[in-house]
C-alpha cells in the first residue's frame, strides 16, 4: 500500500512544527489536505492513496506554507468564526486569533437590537462581515483604503449576500480622512479594527513581513501611528457606553491600554488575551455625553 493522504497530513504537521512559526500547523496542513483531496480531518478518505502528482502537489503546498506563504494564499480562502472570504495577495489575511476579538465586539452588543456597527481598516471586510452574519439587524459599515483590499471586500460581500447575508456599507477611505463617516458621529454602538500595528523595522515571520500587504501591518516607527488615530476617530463616531475593540498584538500589551487609559474620552479599559493566553486588543467604553468638541 502507497502512502496514505493520512501519512501525508501527518508528515506535514511535522514539517510545519519545525518551522517554529506556523501557529496552527495541524489545522493548516488538515486545511490543504481539504483543499486538494476533499480530505476532512476525520473519515475514510484519509485511508485513499493520491496519485504521483497530487501528493506531490501537496508536498508543495506544505514547502510553501512552511516557507511562510500564508494559507489563505495557497486555498484562495479564509475563514471567521464561521464566515468564509476569498484572500489572495494584495490583502491582509485574516488570523483565527482575531475571533476572541470578534466575539468581544458581539458581546457588545448583545443588548441592542438594530445596532450600528463600524470595522476599521477592514481589509477583505472578513470582520464586518462576520458581524453582519451572526447580527443580521446590524448595519455595518467597513473602510479600507486600500483598491486591491476594496476589491476583495466587494467580492466578498456581494458572494455572502448572495448567501443571504445582510449586505454592508463600504467606504473607500484613509482613517485620517477628515470628517471620515461624519453622519455616524456620536451615534455608533461598536467600532472594532484590526489596524497595521508593527513597528517599521520589527522582525517578524516571512508571512507578514514579506507576504502579507506592508501597509496592512506595520504601523508607523512605534507600531501605534494608526492606531492612535483610531482611538479619535472612534471617540468621535461612537455614543455613549458604546465600545470600541482595537487588536493591538503582545508588543502593545501595556501602550493601547495605556493610551486608551489616559483618555478622558473613555471607561472601563481593559486588556484581553487571546486563545492562546497572548495579549491581543483592548477594550474601551465611550464616556461622557458624546463626542466631545474638536475630536
Amino acid at each position: 500500500m502507497g502512502t496514505t493522504i493520512g501519512m501525508l497530513i501527518e508528515d506535514a504537521v511535522r514539517t510545519l512544527v519545525d518551522t517554529g512559526t506556523v501557529i496552527g500547523p495541524r489545522p493548516d496542513a488538515e486545511a490543504l489536505a481539504v483543499h486538494l483531496f476533499g480530505a476532512g480531518p476525520a473519515g475514510s478518505e484519509r485511508d485513499g492513496v493520491p496519485g504521483d502528482r497530487e501528493a506531490a502537489r501537496y508536498l508543495e503546498l506544505v514547502a510553501r506554507r512552511a516557507a511562510g506563504v500564508p494559507l489563505g494564499h495557497l486555498t484562495g480562502v479564509a475563514e471567521l468564526a464561521g464566515v468564509e472570504v476569498a484572500v489572495g495577495p494584495g490583502v491582509f489575511v485574516p488570523r483565527a486569533q482575531s475571533e476572541s476579538m470578534l466575539a468581544e465586539g458581539l458581546r457588545a452588543i448583545e443588548g441592542v437590537d438594530r445596532p450600528l456597527a463600524v470595522d476599521l481598516c477592514t481589509g477583505s471586510a472578513a470582520i464586518a462581515l462576520a458581524l453582519a452574519h451572526h447580527r443580521p439587524r446590524a448595519t455595518v459599515h467597513a473602510v479600507d483604503c486600500d483598491p486591491v483590499a476594496l476589491e476583495f471586500a466587494r467580492a466578498n460581500s456581494a458572494r455572502r449576500a448572495a448567501l443571504g447575508d445582510p449586505p454592508i456599507e463600504l467606504h473607500q477611505a484613509d482613517v485620517f480622512a477628515p470628517g471620515l463617516l461624519a453622519e455616524l458621529d456620536g451615534a455608533v454602538d461598536l467600532v472594532v479594527t484590526n489596524p497595521p500595528f508593527m513597528p517599521e523595522g520589527a522582525e517578524v515571520p516571512a508571512e507578514f513581513g514579506v507576504y502579507q500587504p506592508h501597509r496592512a501591518v506595520f504601523g508607523g516607527p512605534d507600531g501605534l501611528h494608526v492606531i492612535r488615530q483610531v482611538v479619535e476617530l472612534a471617540a468621535r463616531l461612537l455614543r455613549p457606553g458604546g465600545t470600541l475593540v482595537v487588536e493591538h498584538g503582545h508588543l502593545h500589551a501595556s501602550a493601547v491600554p495605556g493610551l486608551l487609559g489616559g483618555d478622558p474620552r473613555y471607561t472601563d479599559v481593559s486588556a484581553r488575551p487571546d486563545q492562546y493566553g497572548w495579549p491581543l486588543y483592548a477594550v474601551a467604553r465611550r464616556g461622557g455625553p458624546g463626542p466631545a468638541a474638536g475630536s
